[in-house]
């Protein structure tokens, strides 16, 4: 006897879709994840996808956002929770399982999209407006850690911010090629802690 599947309300069916497409997407590439493999996955249809995304591009640009939504949620749980911002980097920096995951996810989602940006217009600016927001982000928890006297106050949040982000990209080049091992990322790791330290 087949068991129907359970009807989800819309916000849920959306966010499934959205958690499946991240899966895909990371274990593969954009190109690769066609939207019948994503609607397969999720336990759907190619037309109920549709009736949620126009577009694969708008299912990527959906998941590139709750990526950074999911990653911002973890970075701020570190931060608030180590008593200070150099604390809370240094805890980000450790790799608690949730932040590292949302990092390595959003880095692969990066990396994918600068590939297919060059062609695309639409997700070019996505992307440019999307990685924007998150250097901001990064650069105003430099200034805070800054007013509260934790982290160098000589050092430029908005330069810093970049170097934190292309940490991010090699970080994920490391993984994929074998080019930086954890010991590796370790000492990079520190090297930056110790620059940002007054």
């Amino acid at each position: 006897m087949t068991v129907a599947p359970t009807r989800l309300p819309a916000a849920e069916r959306r966010l499934h879709l959205i958690e499946t497409a991240i899966r895909l997407f990371s274990e593969g590439s954009y190109r690769g994840a066609t939207t019948a493999e994503i609607a397969r996955a999720a336990g759907v249809s190619e037309p109920i996808l549709y009736r949620h995304f126009a577009s694969k591009r708008d299912l990527y640009m959906a998941a590139l956002d709750h990526v950074w939504q999911q990653s911002r949620t973890a970075w701020e749980y570190c931060l608030t929770s180590a008593g200070d911002i150099r604390s809370g980097f240094d805890e980000i920096g450790r790799g608690h399982y949730a932040v590292r995951e949302s990092k390595i996810k959003l880095a692969e989602l990066w990396v994918q999209a600068l590939s297919e940006a060059g062609e695309d217009p639409e997700l070019r600016d996505h992307l440019r407006r999307h990685m924007r927001e998150v250097h901001e982000y990064i650069a105003d928890v430099i200034r805070r850690g800054q007013a509260d006297g934790v982290l160098h106050p000589d050092r430029d949040p908005e330069a810093e911010a970049w170097i934190f982000m292309a940490g991010g990209f090699l970080g994920m080049v490391g993984r994929r090629v074998g080019l930086v091992d954890d010991d590796d990322v370790a000492r990079i790791r520190a090297a930056r802690r110790e620059w940002m330290r007054p």
